[in-house]
Parts: structure tokens; sequence; C-alpha cells
């Protein structure tokens, strides 16, 4: 009798969570911004069942049974925002520097996660996560199972770099802890390490790859824009991630780096801080995707006035970069560059994802153009067309609302008052 009891209340119990998996929500929308269309709808209802949506139908549908309504009438609703370069493992801090020989992977685990709901809660349903320890590995899988909460991730593992270069994990230790990584560390010097090197990202689990195609900012090294792979090597990464099934991101500041990347067929530039005429044509023809990141730059400048808050090596980096970066993407606003949403969430505090969308319009973009940035364009990028970015039937049920309508008033992105992932309501 027991094991039949104990039986029938797993059958139940089963049941009972198929029900609540395809329970239909109804959301009364004031406005919802159309992003395929660029354009604002008015008193319009989603209906959402279980993780997809069913239906936008015009006017405010009646509730029949056990549907459940949800109020947004004095709301603004969009589709989930994605956030093309984070950094989930960690968070500036003068404390930065010191934590690889502080920090256990478990104390990385526990800040990665409290990070990630803290992204989700801020709006973004999606990121790419450009390069940790490999903890975002787990983090990914821990969010996919419901283990915890926080964004849907495509995650790079480890960024790939050279001997010395930006992603070289040990910059700026003594000689005795400096060692010699190579491939399986991520770092190459040449295209069979490339090689190498990709296919253990791919081994560890990750779903893209990152390099830094040039010198970097916040590395503790001396040159922040040089190219940092031969045109070789560049090739045979980009030709072995997509025999694997993955796209490549290439950080890079400086031209000349940035112009082999985009000749070997990277996916997306990210920064592009001192990019000219020339390499912003070579991206229109190649159909190169710029990640300004314009959050970062704009927080690092503040802090470098904080004695102490970067080491002094970084300090010439910060202004080198600084004095031509506004000049840099208002030529490229200009010249119609593809442009991804990214903000290197990480360099300044998670959950402010949202203030790119002012920086970009204080850039040149429309505020329609930002919010596009962030959903379809994004979306197309990852090969998520119809499912992430959209308000349409079939698409994945990431939707957020904002008290007002942000193509009037852009800095409403930054207090997201309602969050649904895959379906479920996180913030409300």
């Amino acid at each position: 009798m027991k094991k039949k009891n104990i039986a029938f209340l797993l059958v139940v119990l089963t049941l009972s969570i198929a029900s609540m998996a395809q329970e239909t929500t109804l959301l009364h929308c004031g406005k919802l911004i159309d992003t395929q269309k660029g354009t604002i709808l008015n008193e319009q209802t989603i209906t959402v069942q279980g993780s997809k949506i069913m239906s936008v139908k015009k006017g405010y549908t009646q509730a029949k049974g056990d549907q459940i309504v949800i109020d947004l009438t004095s709301k603004t609703v969009m589709p989930g925002l994605i956030d093309m370069h984070v950094h989930l493992e960690g968070e500036t801090s003068p404390k930065r520097y010191i934590e690889p020989f502080t920090k256990n992977e478990a104390d990385v685990a526990y800040t990665a996660s409290e990070i990630a709901n803290r992204t989700l809660m801020a709006g973004f349903t999606t990121v790419r996560d450009l390069g940790g320890s490999g903890v975002n590995v787990s983090l990914r899988n821990a969010i996919n199972k419901g283990t915890i909460h926080g964004p849907r991730i495509f995650t790079a593992e480890k960024a790939i770099g050279t001997t010395g270069g930006h992603a070289d994990p040990t910059n700026g230790y003594k000689k005795s802890l400096m060692g010699d990584p190579g491939p399986a560390e991520g770092v190459i010097n040449s295209p069979e390490d490339a090689r190498k090197a990709v296919r253990q990202r791919y081994k560890n689990g990750a779903d893209l790859i990152k390099i830094t195609a040039t010198g970097g900012v916040l590395s503790v090294s001396k040159n922040g824009v040089n190219p940092q792979f031969t045109q070789e090597e560049v090739n045979e990464i980009v030709k072995t991630a997509k025999e694997y099934g993955m796209s490549v991101a290439a950080h890079a500041h400086g031209i000349e780096g940035m112009q082999r990347a985009i000749k070997a067929g990277v996916t997306t530039i990210e920064h592009g801080s001192l990019m000219d005429k020339e390499t912003a044509n070579l991206m229109k023809q190649y159909n190169t995707y710029l990640v300004p990141t314009l959050s970062a730059g704009r927080y690092v400048r503040q802090q470098a006035d904080i004695p102490g808050y970067y080491p002094d090596i970084i300090i010439p980096k910060i202004m080198k970069v600084d004095a031509g970066i506004r000049q840099t993407m208002k030529m490229v606003a200009e010249e119609g560059v593809n442009i991804a949403f990214g903000t290197d969430a990480g360099v300044f505090p998670h959950g402010e994802n949202a203030k790119e969308f002012a920086y970009m319009v204080e850039t040149g973009w429309s505020e329609m153009f930002s919010l596009q940035s962030a959903t379809i364009t994004n979306a197309k990028v990852l090969d998520m067309e119809g499912k992430l970015g959209v308000l349409s039937e079939g698409a994945l049920a990431d939707i957020i609302a904002v008290d007002q309508d942000p193509t009037k008033n852009i800095a409403t992105m930054e207090n997201v008052t309602f969050v649904m992932k895959n379906g479920t309501i996180y913030k409300k």
C-alpha cells in the first residue's frame, strides 16, 4: 500500500508540475515596443503559455477559466534585453588585481551567482559572458537547470590571448609565479596553438570564442592597442571555431589588430575604441558588428582619478583610449557600422548595464535604434532570430517592462519594473 501511495503521489505531482508549466498568462500592456518594425503599439495583450509567447493581439483580452492576468497597462513592455559583453565572475574593485590569489573557485561561484541574479533583475534576460576562469560554464549550466536565477548565458569560457597579451592570466605576476601558460590556459603563439586553444574551449563547454586581438586597457601590461596575433593565428582561430560551430568575438582597441580580426572573419569587434574610417568601412564590407561598451569607458576614466584604484601602469592606457573614444564612436554612428549592444559589465558594477542606452543616444544613435540593438539585432548575432529579441508568436517569453516610454525618456531603461524569462516572472 505504501509503495502504491507513493507512486500515486508522484504521478499527481508530475501532472501538477506539467499543468503549471502550461499555465496561461495574459499580459495587458499599455504600450508595447515592436522591435521588428521599430514602432510602439498601444493596448496590447501578450498571451504566454509555458515558456513561449502564443499570441500578441490588439486590445485587452479577457481572462477565461484559470488564466492569469498581469496588469501592465501603465507600463511600456518590450522583449528581454540582451547584453553581448559581460564578465559575470567578478566586479570592479581596488582589490580586483589580488583576488586571483585570495579567492577560491567556490568564492568566485558564489559571487557570480549573486551577480547573475542582479543582471536578470535589471532586465537582461540573455548575456554573452566573454571570458572568465571557467566558472561561467558552471554558472550557465546551473541557471539552465533552475538551480539559481540569472540570465540565459552564452559563454566564451576563458578568453584566448598571446604570451604577455591581454588575456595572459599571469601578467603582472612575479617571475616565479608566471610559468609558461599555453593553449590549455588560453595562451597561444602559433596557428597550431590556436587550434588547440579553440578545441580546448570547446571541450571545456564554451558556446563561442573570445580573443584579445590587441592589448587591453586594464591588463597589467604596457601597451593597450598593439596587435597581438599574427594574421595566420587569428585566421586559424576563426577557421577552427567555425568547424566546431562557434562564432568569434574579438576584443580590440587598435586599428591593425581590428583589421586582422575583421579579415579573418570574426563576428564582433569588442570596444573598437580607436577605429578609423578605413576600418569602419572594412567592418561594413565583412558584415562585422561592433560592440561599443561605452559604459566601461566612462566608468574606467572616472575611477582613474581615484589614487590606487588601478595599478600605475594602467593609467596612461586609460587616458589614451579616453582621448579618442568619443570621437571614434560618433564617426562609427555616422558611417552606419553594424552595432550590437554590449557593456563590459564587471568593468563597472553589474546591474547598471542599462546606462549604456543613454550613452548610445548621447553618441548619436536614436532611442529606438539602441533598443533594437539590445533586442532584435543581438538575437540575430546569436543566431536566435524569432526566439529572442521580439514579442511575437513562437518566441521565448522573455518580457520586461518599464514605467515610461523609453523613446521619449531613455533613462527609464535604468529602472526595469517587470521581468519575465522563459515564461517565469522574476520581478513584478
